[in-house]
């Protein structure tokens, strides 16, 4: 994978979490696919809708999949089973190691952080599984914002907490919500590659 970083004078750097620093996308989409099975979804959950909301905060996400769906399940509920069924899949997931290369590259001149669409708890645990907790200080969650992405307002606190003008910040993202939100909160990014079909 190769790392198309733009010219600026970058003074911080923010990284998206799932299908950025680390591979774990395919596993969300099995963690999704089981819990909606287990609300009683009788077909396979499209992979073409999952990706198209990566980056989402969980609860916006299966209320999405309830209205596409025509279902009636309890989003909270709906959520709470997909994030059981993601921590039983996490031993399966791996780093992407050019992102994490450039992010500990980074950290030696500059403040680095994450700002995901996941429960805090959830991207914690990921952070400390894969030995990336130290690497980054400010960690910005779901629980942290009223907005999650598209809108701007993790990766503008997440700039915020790292003390550096948003305009100055490099953004890591997978997905379209996320570069939505990195351009609402007028930010440069890069592009990293994460859509895999699901064979399972």
């Amino acid at each position: 994978m190769q790392l198309q970083i733009p010219p600026g004078d970058f003074a911080g750097f923010i990284f998206d979490l799932d299908g950025t620093l680390i591979d774990t996308m395919p596993l969300h989409y099995l963690a999704w696919r089981d819990a909606l099975r287990d609300q009683g979804l009788g077909q396979d959950l499209d992979e073409d809708l999952f990706y198209s909301l990566g980056g989402m905060p969980a609860l916006q996400v299966a209320e999405v999949f309830r209205a596409h769906y025509r279902a009636n399940f309890d989003s909270v509920k709906t959520r709470s089973s997909k994030e059981a069924h993601f921590m039983s899949l996490l031993p399966r997931a791996t780093i992407i190691e050019p992102v994490v290369a450039f992010a500990r590259e980074a950290a030696r001149r500059a403040p680095v952080s994450v700002a995901s669409g996941g429960p805090r708890d959830v991207v914690l645990r990921t952070l400390r599984h894969h030995g990336l907790a130290e690497l980054f200080p400010v960690v910005v969650t779901a629980d942290d914002v009223a907005n999650g992405k598209p809108a701007p307002d993790s990766f503008l606190l997440a700039a915020q907490r790292m003390g550096v003008p948003a305009k100055r910040c490099l953004v890591f993202e997978d997905a379209e919500p996320g570069i939505a939100a990195a351009l609402a909160a007028g930010m440069q990014y890069v592009r990293v590659s994460s859509r895999q079909l699901t064979r399972e």
